[in-house]
């Protein structure tokens, strides 16, 4: 089975949508997705700065918008996605992207909802200086507990030996100081604020207000995997409730990859900018072939894995 996946917040880098605009009707996606979004896409996918596209109101738009461009480039015929798809899911921000590939969102809801939600995040984030910082090595059970000890939230729980600790930059401080046992490294993350803990309440109810008005959504025409508990969510209703309320809560990663061993994964392909979720795939998922989408050139091989790839079990998430 054939799973599709996207990235989240950090995987952005500058000049990265500059290839893709060759592409028939890649220009013209993207000029409308702008409007949607209220924010020149194109711009900031190919002349932009780091620090520019750091800016959680523009890397969240503008990571949906590349997921749903790449996303597109990889069937001829829209309706093949459903036929060949097993199972889709994004991390954090790309659980839009993934809930637009699925059918729930139409793109220009998805990105509108998505500048909503970069704004809000940004505003909150704001308020007290917070970061996010990778864990590499160690044991959940040894870390966890740890971390909760500094008075720091595991914000992403990613499987792999993966933990991201949230919380604000003192608390950060503290745990480069003082380590979880096992813990390797601890390594700062580019992003703006300690997403997915509490200190991003305030925009859980922006995006609420915004998502009430959400207009021609749909349920999921293929098993779209949450990032709350790793469940396949059958409803449209469902899938936006869950998104909303994601903004404030931990991404579990690690429960979403159990279900694609559950539902028999035996490959995996992450829309651009790819690489983060292939990374974590390879270790937690051995045996799995995986394809990232880090520019064009990926396409021939990801269209290769799609064409092997044997059609899904009917009806897995009740779609």
């Amino acid at each position: 089975m054939l799973v599709l996946v996207a990235p989240g917040q950090g995987a952005q880098t500058p000049g990265f949508l500059t290839a893709w605009l060759d592409f028939p009707g890649v220009r013209g996606a993207l000029e409308a997705w702008s409007d949607a979004a209220g924010l020149d896409l194109i711009r900031y996918g190919t002349e932009a700065d780091a620090e520019e596209i750091r800016d959680t109101a523009v890397a969240q738009p503008l990571l949906v918008a590349a997921g749903m461009a790449s996303a597109a480039l990889l069937f001829d015929d829209p309706a093949d996605l459903p036929r060949k798809v097993g199972a889709v899911a994004g991390h954090s921000v790309g659980e839009f992207t993934a809930a637009s590939i699925a059918g729930v969102l139409p793109h220009e809801e998805a990105l509108r909802l998505v500048r909503t939600r970069g704004l809000a995040m940004a505003e909150a984030a704001a308020v007290t200086e917070t970061g996010m910082a990778a864990l590499l090595g160690g044991d959940p059970a040894v870390t966890v507990p740890h971390l909760e000890k500094l008075g720091l939230t595991p914000a992403n729980i990613n499987g792999a030996g993966q933990i991201v600790a949230a919380g604000t930059k003192e608390q950060l401080a503290a745990l480069e100081a003082d380590k979880p046992e096992g813990v390797r490294k601890v390594v700062a993350l580019k992003v703006a604020g300690a997403f997915h803990t509490h200190h991003m309440a305030p925009a859980v109810d922006t995006l609420a207000k915004a998502a009430a008005d959400a207009r021609n959504t749909g349920d999921p025409k293929v098993t779209y995997v949450s990032n709350k508990d790793g469940q396949a969510v059958a409803t449209g209703a469902e899938v936006l409730e869950r998104l909303v309320g994601q903004v404030a809560n931990p991404v579990r990663w690690d429960l979403c990859m159990e279900t694609f061993k559950e539902l028999g994964v035996t490959a995996l392909i992450e829309v651009c900018p790819g690489g983060t979720l292939t990374g974590l795939a390879k270790r937690a998922l051995p045996g799995v072939r995986t394809v990232a989408l880090k520019s064009p050139a990926d396409l021939e091989a990801a269209r290769e894995l799609i064409a092997e790839a044997p059609k899904p079990a009917a009806d897995a998430a009740g779609a």
